[in-house]
């Protein structure tokens, strides 16, 4: 048993599934969410106020706007 530890040898495995995972997961998570503060935010103001339904589709279409603008990816950090 004594001669498996040394056959491991850290940082050899390949990692690049992992990493590809943590990235659909974490792209997943920043779009749903924008997209669920939208909707959110568009029915409350539908629904909970005397703004109405054209009112709360514009800001719920400038916060979905701003949210793309702002969360895309941005190239050149290499990271």
């Amino acid at each position: 048993m004594a001669g498996q530890a040394s056959e491991y040898h850290r940082g050899e495995m390949d990692v690049h599934e992992q990493v590809a995972t943590f990235h659909l997961v974490m792209n997943i998570t920043k779009w749903g969410s924008l997209v669920i503060a939208s909707a959110v935010l568009t029915n409350v103001l539908w629904f909970c106020t005397s703004a109405g339904f054209l009112t709360g589709a514009i800001v719920g279409l400038v916060v979905l706007g701003l949210g793309i603008a702002l969360l895309r990816e941005r190239g050149g950090s290499g990271h």
